[in-house]
Parts: C-alpha cells; sequence; structure tokens
C-alpha cells in the first residue's frame, strides 16, 4: 500500500476538473482565460459562480477521496493515508494528462487536510477565510494558510504525520505562486471576484 497509496492519489488527483467543466459548459479553454490557471479562483474569473464552486468542490474533493479510500484499505494507517493525500496534491499541480501543466493546489490541500485530520482541514479553511476577508487576496490567503497550518498540526493539534505531509504540499504551494508573490509585492495582484483585466 506504501507503493500503491501514492500512485492511485497521484491519478486521483491529476482530473483537471475545472477544465472539464469550464469546456462542458461551453466557455472554452480556462488556460485561455485569466491567469490560465485550472482551478476555482480563476474558474470564478468566468463569472460563472456555480462552475467556481463547482471546481472548488471537486479539487478538494478528489484529495479527500483519495485519503479516506485508502484508510478504508489500511484500517486508517496515517502513513499511506498521507502519501496517498500527498500525491493527490501533487497529481492537480503537475497533471500527468495536462503535460505536468496544473493548478495550485490550494483546493486540494485543505481538502486533503481536512479527511488527514478534521481540526487541521478546519484551521487551514479558517485562516484562509480570515486572510481572505482581511486582504481579499486570493493568493496571499493561501500562502498563510499553506505557511501557518503545518506548525499548527505539529505543536497544537499533534499529528506530525499528517504535519509532514502538510509541509510538503505548503512548500510546493509556494513554489507554485512564484508570481503570484512578485505580483502581491508589486502591488498589482488581483483581488476576489475581479478579472485579470479590470486588475489591470
Amino acid at each position: 500500500m506504501l507503493l500503491l497509496a501514492p500512485i492511485f492519489g497521484y491519478l486521483l488527483g491529476s482530473v483537471p476538473f475545472g477544465l472539464v467543466i469550464t469546456k462542458l459548459a461551453g466557455l472554452g479553454d480556462i488556460r485561455d482565460i485569466g491567469s490560465g490557471n485550472i482551478g476555482a479562483t480563476n474558474v470564478l474569473r468566468t463569472g460563472r459562480k456555480d462552475l467556481a464552486l463547482a471546481t472548488l468542490l471537486l479539487d478538494s474533493g478528489k484529495g479527500a477521496i483519495a485519503v479516506l479510500i485508502v484508510g478504508l484499505l489500511t484500517g486508517w494507517l496515517a502513513l499511506p493515508m498521507a502519501l496517498a493525500g500527498a500525491a493527490a496534491f501533487l497529481g492537480h499541480c503537475f497533471p500527468v494528462w495536462l503535460n505536468f501543466k496544473g493548478g495550485k493546489g490550494v483546493a486540494t490541500f485543505l481538502g486533503t487536510l481536512l479527511a488527514l485530520n478534521f481540526w487541521s482541514g478546519l484551521a487551514a479553511c479558517v485562516i484562509w477565510l480570515v486572510t481572505a476577508y482581511m486582504t481579499r487576496i486570493s493568493s496571499l490567503s493561501a500562502l498563510v494558510a499553506a505557511g501557518l497550518t503545518p506548525f499548527v498540526m505539529y505543536f497544537v493539534i499533534g499529528v506530525p504525520v499528517a504535519a509532514l505531509a502538510a509541509a510538503f504540499m505548503a512548500g510546493l504551494i509556494f513554489y507554485r505562486h512564484r508570481e503570484n508573490i512578485e505580483r502581491i509585492r508589486a502591488g498589482t495582484e488581483p483581488k476576489i471576484g475581479t478579472k485579470k483585466t479590470d486588475a489591470s
């Protein structure tokens, strides 16, 4: 299972729901819109809140489903569950079906944490929501949540294996948000609910 769990997680995580949903809705290729990302934030830039919500739920759900299925098969062993969740996150960021060019993984990060340890996932969601309310910048909210949650998981909640998986995912979130970090520093990062052209 230590081999099969991450393979299963990666393949499930590689399903590009944002791209599939927007194409089925007749909106074309989401990668040609806004930031070019396949995640819920960029889907929101199409003006379709329903599609953005569906993308958010599906992208978070694939991380959670990978963790829960592996948990059922292994008797809820922490290590294979963490491997499956981290691999699902990796699959979302670097999907084999899209030449390894995927999303930034925030929704999958949150869904994975909720399945690994509910209180850890809830803490990450609260941190994201508070930061988003204060700044209205989705990427900054993701970075703050990703940066703080592994410490909360390890030192406050006490789930070291899940905290290591969260730290791995947090590192990738920061890597995938390199351009966002530069725009945040420059004060040009688009705010939640605005199209990239509006921000410009």
